[in-house]
C-alpha cells in the first residue's frame, strides 16, 4: 500500500487527485492534504508519506521550497504544475514524472502507474537533483538523466559525444571517459530535447554533439570527425542543413 499526500492549492485539483487514487483502494492510501507550503510540510512530517503529489506554484511559496525545508527527501514525488516551456523541459531532462494542469486523468493513471511499479528512493534524490540544477538559471551546463534497465546515470550534456539509434525502441548514449550507456529511449525523443543544445541528427542512426566535431570530409557522401576520432555518416538529405549549423552560415 503506497500511503499518499496531496499538496495543492486548488481544490479542484486536489478533488480530481484524490478522486482517482479512491479508485486503487488496494495500491494506493490517501493519507492527506496540504493546500499551501505551510500545510504541505505539516503533512509529510505528520504522515511520511510514501508518495507525494505536489503543486509547483501555490500562494506562499513553490514545491521545492517544501522540499529545501523538508531536508531528506525519502518519499517519491510526482509534480503537479500549469506551465508548459522550459519547466516541463527540464522535468523531461531529468526524467522525473510530472502531471500538467487542468489535470487529465489518462495522465496521471500513467504517472501513479509508474509510481506503483516502484523505483529506488536513490533514484528520486538524483532526478530531483538533476531537475533543480537544470532550473537555477546560472547553471548553463544541463544534465540528462539515463536510467537503463539496472542502473541510473546524471550526465552533463557536454560530456556526450553522440547517441546511437539501437534496435529502434532504445538509445546508446557514448560519453567522455570511453563510457556507453544504453537507454530503453528512441532517438528520436533525445533528438527532441537536445537539438536546442548544440546536437545535430546527421543521420537517421546519429544525434551529435557539434561541439565535439573536429572536422568534415566531402568524400565518399560526407563524414563528420569528432575529437575522439570517431567517424559519422551525414546522410545526403542532412548534409546541406548540418553545413549550416557546423560553419554558423
Amino acid at each position: 500500500m503506497i500511503k499518499t499526500v496531496i499538496i495543492d492549492d486548488e481544490g479542484s485539483a486536489r478533488q480530481i487527485i484524490g478522486g482517482i487514487i479512491k479508485t486503487m483502494p488496494d495500491k494506493f492510501q490517501l493519507a492527506g492534504e496540504g493546500v499551501d507550503v505551510g500545510s504541505g510540510i505539516e503533512i509529510i512530517k505528520e504522515k511520511n508519506p510514501d508518495l507525494v503529489l505536489l503543486d509547483i506554484e501555490m500562494p506562499d511559496g513553490s514545491g521545492f521550497d517544501i522540499l529545501e525545508k523538508i531536508g531528506r527527501i525519502d518519499f517519491k514525488i510526482i509534480f503537479i504544475t500549469a506551465h508548459s516551456g522550459f519547466a516541463v523541459r527540464a522535468f523531461k531532462f531529468s526524467a522525473i514524472d510530472y502531471i500538467l494542469k487542468p489535470i487529465v486523468s489518462s495522465e496521471l493513471f500513467r504517472a501513479l502507474d509508474k509510481v506503483e511499479r516502484a523505483f529506488e528512493l536513490k533514484e528520486m534524490n538524483i532526478k530531483l537533483n538533476t531537475l533543480l540544477s537544470n532550473l537555477n538559471p546560472a547553471n548553463k551546463n544541463k544534465k540528462l538523466v539515463l536510467r537503463s534497465s539496472d542502473s541510473i546515470l546524471s550526465v552533463d550534456i557536454s560530456d556526450i559525444y553522440y547517441c546511437e539509434s539501437d534496435g529502434g525502441s532504445y538509445t546508446r548514449f557514448y560519453l567522455n571517459g570511453n563510457r556507453v550507456f544504453l537507454v530503453s529511449r528512441p532517438l528520436k525523443e533525445y533528438d527532441d530535447l537536445l537539438c536546442e543544445y548544440d546536437f545535430f541528427r546527421v543521420h537517421k542512426s546519429y544525434l551529435i554533439n557539434l561541439n565535439k566535431i573536429t572536422r568534415y570530409e566531402k568524400q565518399d557522401g560526407g563524414t563528420v570527425i569528432l575529437n575522439n576520432q570517431i567517424e559519422i555518416p551525414v546522410s545526403f538529405r542532412k548534409r546541406e542543413q548540418f553545413l549550416k549549423r557546423f560553419t554558423g552560415s
